[in-house]
């Protein structure tokens, strides 16, 4: 059984945005920039798709779509974002990281933006306000890698008497010092010991999950990624064969066979980006689109992948989460 709530702050004018009409074809084209590669989260680009069909779009039909993907190497997405300018598209939708967004908006101040923010967007320079953002970009800060220090929290409940709880975090993530001082600080707070292992790679990945298994860590803190999200077979698969306990950033995570996540709805932010960059082609101005930011966070335990590594979860904690997988 899931609940959840999302506001969606679909409020703003309908005054006409200038949408790089200088040699515009016929049909709208949106440059769809991703910081990792959309082929590898397909139903999130069915959110997405479906969004702009909610407002009457459909690719293919009225409007047509230039992919451009970094895979991964974010020191790509400023000349991928300059090659989307210059195909004068219509409107640039910059998801798969904060650095996608970044990239976007450094490439033009005239082509409407749509993001995905995991970080304050105004402190980035994204929006000069949540409420008012101006200029021409807009979208949604789904503050995933702030919500570091609550998951350390949650996971920590399942283990209070772990010495040692490894963190994985991306040092190439736009967001990896906020996330680093959001889980030291909470760390600290509770006296509680962790090491952070630095990954960014596939190698990188195998080379700390061996780490984490020689330091007998009690429990396992994946941080808030993009790049941790196109992994996130191998990350299930290697902390289930380590039986480590471990926590993630969404549900997707658990969905695959990982013993809980914590953060907001990824489906409903491409979901959200859909409609966002729907209303923009029908004339809204992004400056005049609030930037959405969830309202409540989704707790997912997968019971199946708990018993596969012999842990057994407290009934107070199932009764808390949002979803129970069985």
């Amino acid at each position: 059984m899931r609940r959840r709530a999302f506001i969606t702050l679909l409020g703003g004018a309908a005054a006409a945005w200038p949408l790089a009409a200088r040699g515009q074809s016929a049909v709208p084209v949106i440059g769809y920039l991703h910081g990792q590669s959309p082929d590898r989260l397909p139903h999130l680009m069915a959110a997405f798709r479906q969004g702009l069909n909610e407002v009457g779009y459909a690719e293919g039909r009225n409007i047509a779509i230039e992919y451009r993907a970094a895979e991964g190497q974010t020191d790509r997405l400023p000349a991928l974002a300059a090659d989307l300018v210059r195909r004068q598209v219509t409107l640039i939708v910059a998801t798969g990281g904060t650095a996608a967004g970044l990239a976007a908006k450094a490439a033009t101040s005239a082509i409407p933006i749509v993001f995905i923010a995991g970080d304050d967007p105004v402190r980035l320079g994204l929006v000069a306000s949540l409420n008012r953002p101006g200029g021409n970009a807009t979208g949604v800060n789904i503050l995933l890698q702030e919500m570091e220090g609550k998951r350390l929290g949650l996971v920590r409940e399942l283990v209070p008497t772990g010495a040692l709880i490894a963190v994985l975090l991306n040092p190439s993530n736009a967001n990896f010092q906020t996330q680093l001082r959001d889980v030291t600080d909470a760390a600290r707070t509770v006296a509680q010991q962790i090491r952070v292992l630095n990954v960014s790679n596939e190698g990188d990945i195998h080379a700390a999950f061996t780490t984490l298994n020689k330091l007998r860590a009690a429990a396992l803190l994946v941080g808030g990624d993009p790049f941790f999200n196109t992994r996130r077979e191998q990350l299930v698969t290697l902390a289930n064969h380590y039986a480590i306990p471990a926590i993630y950033e969404v549900r997707e995570f658990a969905a695959a066979g990982g013993l809980m996540s914590y953060g907001t709805s990824l489906t409903e932010v491409y979901h959200q980006v859909g409609r966002y960059a729907g209303r923009i082609l029908k004339g809204d101005k992004p400056g005049d689109l609030p930037v959405v930011q969830p309202t409540k966070f989704e707790l997912v335990v997968n019971v199946k992948a708990a018993k596969a590594i012999g842990l057994t979860i407290p009934e107070p904690f199932l009764a808390r989460a949002d979803e129970v997988i069985e």
